[in-house]
């Protein structure tokens, strides 16, 4: 007769296997059924971009020229660039570009705002219909403005999100960081749940919304700003799209140690994002409940199910075949992954090893990320990431 604790074993390897498996295929069977946005290639209405900046002087002035070469009527876009108190040379190369440039709108604070009360400030400035959210070290295709906002001439659509495509450098691949590998994954599931209008996390570097969906992003507690600004207008009933022809590039961390502490960060900001937008899990609409669940909530309760099935595995292995096997396949992931960490250190990259190796590490940050979320001790500021 099947135990209690079995019955809450077997429901939380379901939550799991749902997530990373049934969930994606179903919602790619779900957007096969769906019909494309009926758009008009011809829209093409004013853009301000954004950009909140700290510390940027390695990549600043060639974003600036990035978004200079763009393929889109320059009269109708405005440029703002918010310096949040930068202690390098962002803010004389700022002032040096705005000379060049009429659209570039520097904006220098003199006091740390965090990169969500940067944007809050550039925002109440902004003039155009389309706010298109961006970062410093991002590189866009010059046609991905004008495939970007193209959806928007659906009016149901609120949001957009293009297409990121990391690329990982020499060192972080030698290292068995596959944060790249798993960000192609990520981004199968994004085109489908975009193709059914419910993408639920926009790539920060690249993604669009119309200017009166945008809703402070609270700085009391930090959040995940561009998770934050997706769920706002999927709340507000509007769709959130994505856009594939809509293409910027960004380089992954330099090293395992700024992709960790990256996922730490955004691990804690997550779970307070998570907290703002609870009443999604019974939204109206089940398809975007089912999605949250699956896709978000989950995944960062993730390491704390992991170590259950782990631990519930090994107390209940003796009175349950099928248990068994679980936990040995289990023990083998994980000694697959250590293989992975002791590969990384002699800098050898063998995928049997590193994808394990990254799963693991990667919810060691989460889990590092919730315990500074449950001690509040995650910061509205930000460093940038080394690169």
């Amino acid at each position: 007769m099947i135990t209690v604790l079995e019955i809450f074993f077997f429901t939380v390897l379901v939550l799991v296997i749902n997530s990373f498996f049934i969930y994606p295929l179903i919602i790619y069977l779900i957007s096969r059924r769906k019909s494309e946005i009926q758009v008009n290639s011809n829209y093409e209405p004013t853009i301000s971009i954004l950009i909140a900046a700290f510390n940027e002087e390695k990549v600043i002035e060639k974003r600036i020229q990035n978004i200079a070469g763009l393929n889109y009527n320059l009269s109708k876009i405005e440029v703002f660039i918010g310096s949040d108190d930068s202690w390098d040379r962002t803010n004389e190369i700022l002032l040096e570009s705005e000379k060049k440039y009429s659209w570039l709108k520097p904006v220098i604070s003199s006091d740390r705002k965090g990169k969500a009360g940067i944007l809050n400030e550039l925002v109440r400035k902004v003039n155009n219909e389309i706010i298109v959210f961006t970062d410093a070290n991002t590189v866009f295709d010059k046609d991905v403005l004008k495939n970007l906002v193209r959806d928007f001439s659906d009016p149901q659509v609120g949001g957009v999100c293009g297409r990121l495509i990391l690329i990982d450098n020499e060192t972080i691949r030698n290292e068995g960081v596959e944060e790249a590998k798993y960000w192609q994954y990520e981004t199968f599931i994004k085109q489908a749940e975009g193709k059914c209008g419910i993408m639920l996390a926009a790539n920060g570097g690249i993604f669009a919304i119309r200017k009166e969906f945008y809703k402070n992003i609270p700085t009391e507690k930090a959040v995940t700003d561009d998770l934050f600004v997706s769920l706002w207008v999927l709340s507000q009933n509007y769709k959130f799209a994505f856009a594939k022809d809509a293409a910027a590039y960004e380089y992954t961390g330099l090293n395992l140690i700024s992709e960790y502490n990256r996922k730490v960060r955004f691990g804690a900001t997550n779970f307070q994002t998570l907290i703002y937008f609870k009443n999604l899990l019974w939204h109206k609409n089940i398809l975007l409940s089912y999605s949250y669940l699956s896709h978000k909530v989950t995944r960062w309760f993730l390491p704390a199910m992991l170590v259950l099935l782990f631990i519930l595995s090994f107390f209940l292995a003796d009175g349950n075949t099928l248990i068994r096997k679980i936990y040995f396949l289990q023990l083998a992931f994980y000694l697959l992954a250590f293989g992975g960490y002791l590969l990384s250190l002699i800098k050898v990259r063998i995928q049997i090893f590193s994808i394990p190796y990254f799963f693991v590490v990667s919810n060691v940050a989460i889990a590092e990320g919730f315990i500074k979320f449950i001690r509040n001790k995650h910061s509205v500021t930000w460093d940038s990431t080394e690169r």
